[in-house]
């Protein structure tokens, strides 16, 4: 009968590394995971906007000032990003503060190829805001789990979590709701409550599958 293992991590006949030490992401890993993830944010992001719904954190605000400017999102998103970033240098240090600036950086410039490249001319707007959501947070998931994120709310969200053991997801979803009554004063009422709808999905999918301890890598 095989030895349960200790604390200290106990070899395996199989030589893999033992169930109960962390074995990081190699830089490789982490390269290839952020490129997965901010380019799967940007194109829900970009199916959201072409379903003139919204939705939360940074994101959202962003897609709110595109509706009543002539800035486009790329732009924007970087733009109410910067001042996340000084909260990320003092709670995460500068490793995290530079990957998130860096994945902010790549969604903005992957909003701009599905904008330029990704045309759609018509988009049914129950079926965008559930695939731009989902999109959005699987590619959160994604950030989170190779040390970023993208920017603002998930920055807040990732340090409620790991100061305070508060579920990232749910602690996006009320900052969320925020940003979604905002919505009202630009967009009809029945896209902001299909972005509300959008919005709990996007949250329910990270506060599922992003939990302190479930992950090790």
């Amino acid at each position: 009968m095989p030895r349960p293992l200790q604390s200290g991590g106990d070899r395996r006949d199989d030589g893999l590394a033992p169930l109960d030490v962390r074995v990081p992401h190699s830089r490789a890993e982490d390269a290839f995971g952020v490129f997965t993830g901010t380019f799967m944010a940007a194109l829900g992001l970009y199916i959201l906007e072409q379903s003139e719904a919204v939705t939360g954190g940074t994101a959202g605000l962003s897609l709110l000032l595109t509706f009543g400017t002539t800035l486009p999102f790329a732009a924007w998103f970087l733009l109410v990003n910067i001042p996340f970033f000084a909260l990320a240098t003092w709670r995460k240090g500068w490793v995290f503060t530079v990957k998130t600036a860096v994945s902010v950086a790549v969604v903005s410039g992957f909003a701009w190829l599905c904008e330029q490249h990704f045309p759609i001319p018509e988009i049914q707007p129950v079926f965008g805001v559930v695939a731009g959501n989902l999109l959005v947070g699987v590619a959160l998931l994604i950030c989170f789990r190779h040390g970023t994120s993208l920017g603002g709310f998930n920055i807040l969200a990732i340090i409620a979590q790991e100061q305070f053991r508060l579920r990232a997801g749910y602690v996006q979803m009320g900052l969320d709701v925020t940003v979604i009554l905002l919505a009202l004063l630009v967009i009809a009422p029945q896209n902001v409550l299909l972005s509300a709808l959008g919005a709990v999905i996007m949250n329910i999918t990270l506060a599922f599958n992003h939990r302190p301890g479930r992950y090790r890598a």
